[in-house]
């Protein structure tokens, strides 16, 4: 039945005074505030609305000229109140002391148009930097795993949080905790990596720095998104429960009880026939009843009505949406569409059931009394609002400390750091275009691309600048372009490479949309060739037979065949950001030492189908195929310009004395178990090595990769200096989804590999797992410890 409230229930009444009561939890606030709510005004908190946005085909979001055609006039849309703006100032370049005062009076607007004044909850894009005009652009999330330091990435996201609650935005539609599956999707560069421990840490560390700053994190896409037959964008998902489970599935659980992200965004991908967005059990069933989520389901662009569109399991709008509302999406994003008038006719007519409205609605208002948003005397103006600045020395120190870490140092003969003195010929077509440092979900290429007459709105040096500030005398010779088929700048390349004494090539992506890059959202790839003419630039100037240091700029892992091999050195960067330049400069030139490790492999055949280090055996290469899936780099790898040694590895018995057993140790199903290994800088420079520790489980109910990583920690050591890293390992992480669909800690025979890398084991230590099998669930330990205890001159750890 329809809920009917009388004009007497203003904002004088008693029970209004309730839901305006600070005092009160904010769950009881919104059951007081829905009590007094009509059907319309509910559904109003369930929309939101893209102001600015284009209709004329041109938008940065796919089918947008589609849904947005014949929306409602502005004061239709807000008379009963409105949940979500989307995307004030990531829809154009604006000023951002304007925007955040045309924020502020949109909000206005808002609160006076509406019976209960209640204010929009502001969402924007976040994944490198608040996606805005003028706003500090960081390195994509590719680097984020490549730098393998969760704190350096929480620090970065408290930054980007604080500058979008400063000016007046609450939400951010960050992180992505896709797992990448295949590397030819173009949104690769938009995850954290290959693996679901990196993918996990680092993605709940962000997630901590936004929630601190006061921004709803929002996780996405839950889930599967990246797992898509094809490596295509929004394209079907054959995937089995336990790849669901085992790989998919944990950076969520991480981020959510260890991040405490409020918001989660569903996935576009349909999984085995089913399409997220309808998906009870998915969002309902394992997102809130089995891991206790509260937050709120935001529906991913347009996802509602592509269950109509797309999918072809709704007939018309309002069965969309009662689909949607049935699986628990709680609001339909970018703008209202199936959630306008034909859900309140749907409602009305007993199509769809009032509850499942009134479910979702005591999501939003909670979360909004949580942000203060129904708190009497709110202010729309962030105060200081004329000293917004979103870009400023902070956050670009920031970014530089982020993307001189993330530089990975694939293979190196000896010629880098390039020594002084040298000619050096810099070629190829990235290293003079500033954007091609930046992800596709960053502000110049997503948005700003269709505004050429705004600029940049940055300073954004290319690797070109920064490298002739470092490098007297360099010259430069494009070669090609990214894209294309012409080759005649190619002689010039080789002309240039021939008269110098190291050519550093740098070669790579242009990120964009759609098509409009060569990386990015709807930017796949159909092999892992570099695009263009690139890879015959990097083979003719190889042939020059001068040492050339091959510099990939990339948003993907592309594969380094043999033709490859003649490089003297291998340098890989996944769009470094906005001080990217400065980064590459800095490592290439030696002024720092590359810290940097693969958070992908690197595939040596382009052709093959991409696969990732967590392979069965099977997966592995075989005698039974001619075809050899070893990638030419194995996740994890990466070097520097010094040498470690790593010795003296155990296992710890009582009072954290080296356990000198050579029997396997016993490791019991619900305990611990404590490694620690020593690493010492053998070099004359300082560096930093990233030790990592692997599970390999041999014989189990059910295949099980190889290896797969359960710790790391980034060690920087002063060159002769040592350190012992320790970790603490619960039994709980061995586990996986056994053959009952359960998720069990399986006893029996298990290694615990310290390694450089995944395909690098520098030591292996025995044990054995005891006691019966074990069922664990979400509320298992999700974390290795980690101590790194530096050694004093006499060999002891300062512990």
């Amino acid at each position: 039945m329809t809920s009917q409230v009388s004009v007497d229930s203003g904002p004088s009444s008693g029970a209004i005074a309730d839901w305006r009561d600070p005092q009160l939890l904010p769950a009881e606030r919104a059951e007081a505030l829905l009590a007094l709510m009509s059907l319309e005004e509910k559904i109003a908190q369930l929309v939101g609305v893209w102001v600015g946005a284009e209709a004329s085909g041109e938008g940065v979001a796919p089918h947008q000229s589609d849904m947005i055609d014949g929306t409602p006039s502005w004061p239709v849309l807000i008379q009963h109140g409105l949940g979500q703006l989307t995307r004030p100032f990531g829809t154009a370049p604006v000023d951002p002391v304007l925007g955040a005062r045309s924020l502020a009076a949109s909000q206005a607007q808002i609160v006076a148009a509406s019976r209960f004044g209640i204010p929009a909850q502001v969402h924007e894009e976040c994944l490198t930097g608040f996606a805005a005009w003028r706003a500090t652009v960081y390195p994509t999330p590719l680097s984020w795993g490549a730098c393998f330091d969760p704190e350096l990435v929480e620090e970065m996201a408290g930054r980007i949080g604080r500058s979008m609650r400063a000016a007046g935005v609450h939400q951010g539609l960050a992180p992505v905790l896709d797992v990448t599956r295949d590397y030819r999707w173009g949104r690769t560069e938009e995850t954290i990596g290959e693996d679901p421990y990196l993918v996990g840490t680092t993605g709940a560390a962000y997630v901590r720095g936004l929630e601190r700053a006061g921004i709803v994190a929002t996780l996405k896409h839950f889930a599967g998104y990246s797992a898509s037959r094809g490596g295509r964008n929004l394209a079907p998902v054959a995937m089995g429960r336990r790849e669901l489970a085992d790989v998919i599935l944990p950076p969520f659980e991480m981020a959510l009880r260890l991040g405490g992200a409020r918001s989660v965004m569903n996935s576009y991908a349909e999984i085995d026939g089913v399409p997220v967005a309808a998906d009870e059990e998915l969002l309902t069933g394992l997102l809130r009843v089995r891991w206790g989520f509260a937050g709120t389901v935001v529906a991913d662009y347009f996802s509602v009505r592509f269950l109509q569109t797309l999918h072809g399991v709704a007939g018309r709008g309002e069965d969309a949406a009662r689909l949607a509302l049935r699986a628990g999406i709680d609001v339909e994003l970018p703008t209202v569409d199936t959630f306008g008038p034909e859900l309140v006719a749907a409602v009305r007519a007993g199509a769809v059931d009032e509850a499942l409205i009134d479910r979702a609605v005591r999501r939003v208002l909670r979360q909004k009394a949580e942000l203060g948003l129904l708190d009497e005397g709110w202010q729309a103006l962030p105060p200081e609002v004329d000293q917004l600045r979103l870009d400023d020395e902070a956050s670009r120190e920031v970014a530089v400390r982020l993307a001189r870490q993330a530089v990975v140092l694939l293979r190196n003969d000896g010629v880098l750091p390039l020594a002084a003195g040298r000619r050096i010929a810099l070629v190829g077509p990235v290293a003079d275009d500033p954007t091609a440092l930046l992800g596709c979900y960053s502000f110049p290429n997503h948005v700003g691309v269709q505004h050429p007459g705004h600029g940049i709105g940055l300073d954004l040096p290319s690797l070109r600048a920064e490298l002739a500030d470092l490098v007297p005398g360099l010259t430069y010779v494009p070669g090609c372009a990214v894209t294309g088929e012409d080759t005649s700048g190619i002689a010039a390349a080789v002309a240039a490479a021939t008269e110098a004494d190291v050519c550093v090539l740098a070669v790579g992506d242009r990120a964009g949309m759609f098509g409009r890059g060569t990386s990015g959202e709807g930017c796949d790839a159909a092999d892992l060739r570099l695009p263009g003419v690139q890879a015959e630039l990097v083979r003719a100037v190889l042939a020059t037979g001068t040492p050339v240091v091959l510099v990939l700029m990339t948003g993907r892992p592309y594969a380094l065949g043999a033709e490859f091999d003649a490089a003297a050195a291998v340098v890989q960067a996944f769009f470094l950001g906005q001080r990217g330049g400065q980064a590459l400069a800095e490592v290439l030139t030696g002024l720092v030492d590359p810290s940097g490790r693969l958070p992908v492999s690197i595939p040596r055949d382009a052709g093959g189908l991409p696969g990732t280090y967590l392979t069965p055996p099977l997966g592995r290469r075989t005698e039974v195929s001619s075809v050899d899936p070893t990638p030419a780099y194995p996740f994890g790898h990466g070097l520097g310009y010094t040498t470690f040694e790593w010795s003296d590895a155990a296992l710890l018995g009582p009072a954290d004395q080296p356990r000198t057993d050579p029997e396997p140790a016993e490791w019991a199903v619900d305990g611990e178990v404590s490694a620690r290994i020593t690493v010492r800088n053998t070099g004359s420079r300082g560096g930093t090595e990233v030790v990592q520790l692997y599970l390999h489980d041999p014989v189990a109910q059910t295949t099980r990769p190889v290896v797969r990583l359960i710790g790391y920690a980034r060690v920087p050591l002063a060159a002769g200096a040592a350190a012992e890293v320790t970790f603490r390992v619960p039994a709980e992480l061995t586990s996986f989804t056994g053959l009952r669909g359960r998720r069990i800690v399986e006893p029996g025979e298990v290694e615990l590999r310290f390694g450089r890398s995944s395909g690098d084991p520098v030591a292996r230590l025995a044990l054995r797992l005891t006691g019966a099998e074990r069922e664990v669930d979400h509320h298992r330990e999700l974390l290795s410890e980690v101590r790194v205890a530096p050694v004093g001159q006499h060999g002891q750890a300062e512990r």
